[in-house]
């Protein structure tokens, strides 16, 4: 059974969330907390995580970021501040959607719906044999990513988006075409989305010393860089 997690410290709001939820077909997990939260989005059991922002301990844009870096499970934000800089913030850091309180629970079973639609349409991986480019070595089929001797941790998404890049490596390819790569096709995800993935994924590649790893041609689209390790 698919599993939400709602990460809230309104007892009421996760009251209404898990009625709603569990009568929608979904099991339920909770947590009052940032902290709380975080330790149960990293047991990995929960297929999309309800996020209200402004959580004690941790608030929930900086556990979407740290989430964000270690997988992909899905996000659909909750918040009842209406400022659009927290709706675009929480969507460039990885988030899949929000909903701003108060909400109707119809709708939020909706956005729900419509996002593990597109997480369970699975990524669509471009190689599976090893590829090379500079000091990155990548092994789609068993999930490797190396730079230099050291070992990236990526996620799904993030290994599905440089394996195409990497099959392709002198090929600028389109927002829409990694688009297509990571989710399938005919599935609508935002541009910010993308590019929160490819910012996390430049992080990572950087951090193990792969400074100029993907390119991006302004007005075109994104193609590999030369990957020379420092």
């Amino acid at each position: 059974m698919t599993q939400i997690l709602i990460i809230d410290d309104d007892p009421q709001i996760r009251d209404v969330l898990r009625i709603a939820l569990k009568q929608a077909g979904y099991a339920v997990a909770e947590a009052g907390d940032g902290a709380e939260g975080l330790a149960k989005a990293r047991r990995g059991k929960s297929d999309l995580i309800v996020l209200d922002i402004g959580l004690p301990e941790m608030d929930g844009l900086e556990l979407c970021r740290t989430l964000r870096a270690e997988h992909d499970t899905p996000i659909l934000f909750l918040t009842a501040r209406d400022e659009e800089i927290d709706r675009v913030l929480g969507l460039e850091l990885g988030g899949d959607d929000y909903v701003t309180k108060p909400f109707s629970p119809r709708e939020l079973i909706a956005r729900i719906r419509a996002i593990l639609k597109r997480s369970n349409s699975g990524a669509v991986t471009s190689a599976s044999q090893p590829l090379n480019r500079g000091a990155l070595r990548l092994d789609p089929e068993r999930h490797l990513c190396i730079v230099a001797g050291q070992s990236v941790t990526l996620t799904n998404r993030e290994m599905a988006l440089l394996s195409h890049l990497m099959a392709r490596p002198d090929h600028i390819a389109t927002k829409a075409q990694l688009t297509d790569a990571v989710y399938g096709p005919s599935i609508h995800v935002s541009d910010r989305t993308l590019d929160s993935h490819l910012r996390n994924l430049r992080a990572k590649l950087a951090e193990a010393g792969c400074d100029e790893a993907i390119e991006t041609v302004h007005g075109v689209g994104i193609r590999m860089g030369p990957c020379q390790s420092r």
